[in-house]
């Protein structure tokens, strides 16, 4: 009975695709981020800057969970 629970829950995970689009949205501003990163080198670090920040509250958040 298990495996097939496990079966329909990986199947229900497999169809989900709520959280897709906020996915694709970070993706793409992740690229336009690197695109003006290396086209202007001067906003290179404000938005290495702003990576770092990311990283780091998400390390955070990480190890708090």
């Amino acid at each position: 009975m298990t495996r097939i629970t496990n079966l329909v829950w990986k199947l229900r995970i497999w169809k989900d695709t709520r959280g897709q689009d906020l996915i694709e949205y970070a993706l793409m501003a992740g690229f336009v981020a690197v695109a003006a990163g290396a086209i202007m080198p001067g906003v290179a670090t404000s938005i290495s800057t702003i990576f770092r920040k990311i990283a780091s509250t998400m390390t955070a958040a990480a190890t708090t969970s």
